[in-house]
């Protein structure tokens, strides 16, 4: 394998081992749900993306094969690190925020978790 080839799938997975050591050092140390709710989202974007990339260019060079199913991964978590986020969040708003601190919304449901939506006929 050329050299330029093991630089570059070792800076990958470099990169990718130093994100999963920061996120998981900070889902331990951080005090509050607020403050850890980005490392588990960097962790696993950053992180794993990084190896499966590093995957991805090794068996390229390898076998000469352009292997789709890290690029799946890669995509299926770069989509749901988002997702993940945004349960966190609603997770402690509904426990530690009363609905009474909230603002008023410009819609008629209302903040999720805290209103039902309107009840509509259906006959």
């Amino acid at each position: 394998m050329n050299i330029v080839f093991e630089i570059l799938i070792s800076v990958f997975l470099v990169v990718g081992g130093i994100f999963g050591l920061v996120g998981s050092y900070g889902l331990v140390k951080l005090s509050d749900t607020m403050r850890r709710l980005h490392a588990p989202t960097k962790a696993t974007s950053l992180g794993i993306g990084g190896v499966l990339i590093a995957s991805m260019v090794y068996f390229w060079q390898v076998e000469g094969v352009i292997s789709l199913h890290e690029l799946l991964i890669t995509m299926f978590l770069f989509l749901t690190a988002p997702v993940t986020a945004n349960f966190i969040a609603k997770a402690f708003m509904l426990d530690n925020i009363a609905k009474s601190d909230l603002p008023k919304t410009s819609t008629e449901y209302g903040w999720a978790g805290y209103d039902d939506p309107p009840e509509t006929d259906q006959e």
